[in-house]
């Protein structure tokens, strides 16, 4: 007889998390194109501010990648914006884990991820595959809707306000703004001359026809998570 109530816990608890990581993936993917909406409504924003006052390539394109991807491209700088298809959970150091929404429902942990990246956009144009882009900020979207983002110069304190928040439009237009100034006021430098100082023939070849010398915003410098 335990063994049967042991067996039907066990099978509980599956159908339990697997509930909640269908409703979490649900969630996300449907926040996930609430944020396709506002990347659109930003272009257009954006082309209304510019036009007349800046060249054609300057001005802000959405570019639809699929129902996981979207690229969002200003200037010289290119945002993609990528949807896990799985669900995480956290580690046990976490601040996650320290918070009262998550102790009294340990399944709200659960959540689904949208990272955004920036890279050059010359990067893609070029074909440049082994050019570097940079984890700007990550969304986690969990079964309730809630939410908490990391990243530059994104909110303050990580997880204070994950059992109250909950992501609509605004939120993303937040989280968006804040993501493009960063990527904009994140400058190319130039990288220290110890990286470049040896090329090889095969290199040199691509940088002459094709501008394929690996690049990215920091080459050779550190990229820390500092402000998340």
């Amino acid at each position: 007889m335990t063994k049967v109530t042991d067996n039907n816990h066990n099978y509980e608890l599956i159908v339990a998390k697997s509930n909640v990581k269908q409703q979490a993936h649900a969630n996300t993917l449907a926040s996930f194109n609430v944020l396709k909406d506002v990347l659109k409504e930003l272009v257009e924003e954006f082309r209304t501010a510019l036009n007349g006052k800046v060249s054609a390539e300057v001005l802000p394109v959405y570019i639809e990648k699929g129902p996981f991807e979207a690229e969002f491209k200003l200037a010289g700088d290119l945002l993609v914006f990528s949807m896990h298809s799985n669900i995480f959970m956290f580690n046990r150091e976490h601040p996650i884990w320290k918070i009262d929404y998550v102790k009294e429902q340990p399944l709200n942990s659960y959540c689904g991820i949208i990272h955004i990246y920036n890279f050059l956009s010359d990067s893609f144009k070029y074909n440049r595959l082994q050019d570097l882009g940079y984890l700007i900020a990550r969304i986690f979207i969990n079964q309730e809707s809630h939410f908490f983002v990391e990243g530059k110069r994104q909110s303050g304190e990580l997880v204070k306000d994950f059992g109250n928040d909950v992501v609509t439009k605004d939120v993303f237009r937040q989280i968006l703004k804040t993501a493009i100034k960063y990527a904009v006021d994140f400058d190319l430098l130039v990288p220290p001359y110890d990286q470049v100082k040896i090329a090889s023939v095969e290199q040199m070849k691509d940088e002459i026809s094709h501008s394929k010398i690996i690049t990215g915003k920091r080459v050779g410098f550190k990229f820390n998570s500092d402000d998340i």
